[in-house]
């Protein structure tokens, strides 16, 4: 198996996505994957053929704004969670997908929990892995400097940014193979710095957090939060807010874990989701 890269146009906008399709027919779900800041689909490209040898269609998408998707300028694309959603809604219809698995990470990935409470008819499952999921959550420094007037636009321009925020939330050193990949849009074109500066203005944690707090509430579908816990950036004591409001979740300690779980313990991750997908539902 290998992974199929696609460039697809839905209305103006261009997506990039990772596909990797499971070996004869299967009557499984697909799984969508979905990335944090300031990464890309390429982060998933370890746990996607893990999933496939198990049946499992996998789709990563880069956000619109990164990865190689579309960088629109801010007056076509405001860059805020309900542009996010819109987008997202367009990119599966337009793959004809009617019901998934849908995996989260990071800050941007909380977008996909908002999708999820607007949609949740689609959703089968959900894995949570490291996402902002409560009020009290912060943009860490290391991303809100991003967004900074004057500061933001000097250090969106630098390709270097990846490392630093990428190896300073994982805390562990990201190999030059993976982080040419990662730093490739940024050394393409400055509008892959503008489209994450511009993300980070309008990400509006404060509001989305609460429309996650309180939609998760009355959430029925069976949800694993899977936490790495050396995450420098996002408290263990956040997930178990969120699985104490939840009725069928399962929470799970990745100890040697930081903030971006598929990265650096891809097994441990595809494990963990190919055993949430196969269990019986809770309750």
């Amino acid at each position: 198996m290998s992974t199929n890269e696609q460039l697809i146009k839905i209305g103006s906008l261009e997506w990039f996505y990772r596909e990797e399709n499971p070996i004869g027919r299967t009557d499984k779900l697909p799984v969508l994957l979905l990335h944090g800041l300031p990464s890309q689909s390429y982060s998933w490209s370890a746990v996607m053929p893990a999933l496939a040898e198990k049946g499992y269609r996998a789709i990563a998408p880069d956000w619109i704004g990164f990865g190689f998707s579309a960088k629109p300028d801010r007056r076509d694309f405001a860059y805020t969670p309900d542009t996010f959603i819109n987008a997202l809604a367009e990119f599966i219809q337009h793959l004809e997908i009617e019901r998934f698995y849908l995996v989260v990470q990071g800050f941007l990935g909380s977008v996909g929990l908002q999708y999820a409470l607007r949609h949740p008819d689609q959703i089968e499952r959900l894995v949570i892995l490291n996402t902002p999921v409560s009020t009290t959550a912060k943009l860490p420094w290391k991303i809100q400097q991003l967004g900074l007037p004057f500061v933001g636009d000097m250090i969106t321009q630098d390709p270097l940014l990846v490392d630093r925020t990428l190896e300073g939330g994982s805390r562990y050193v990201i190999s030059e193979k993976d982080l040419d990949i990662y730093r490739r849009p940024y050394l393409k074109s400055s509008d892959a710095g503008r489209s994450l500066l511009f993300t980070v203005r309008n990400l509006q944690l404060q509001q989305s957090m609460a429309e996650i707090e309180s939609g998760f509430r009355s959430w029925t579908q069976p949800t694993l939060i899977a936490w790495g816990m050396k995450d420098p950036w996002l408290p263990f004591t956040q997930a178990q807010q969120l699985a104490s409001s939840i009725q069928k979740a399962e929470i799970m300690k990745m100890e040697e874990v930081g903030h971006y779980p598929q990265d650096h313990w891809s097994d441990k991750v595809s494990d963990a989701i190919q055993g949430f997908l196969r269990r019986q539902a809770i309750g």
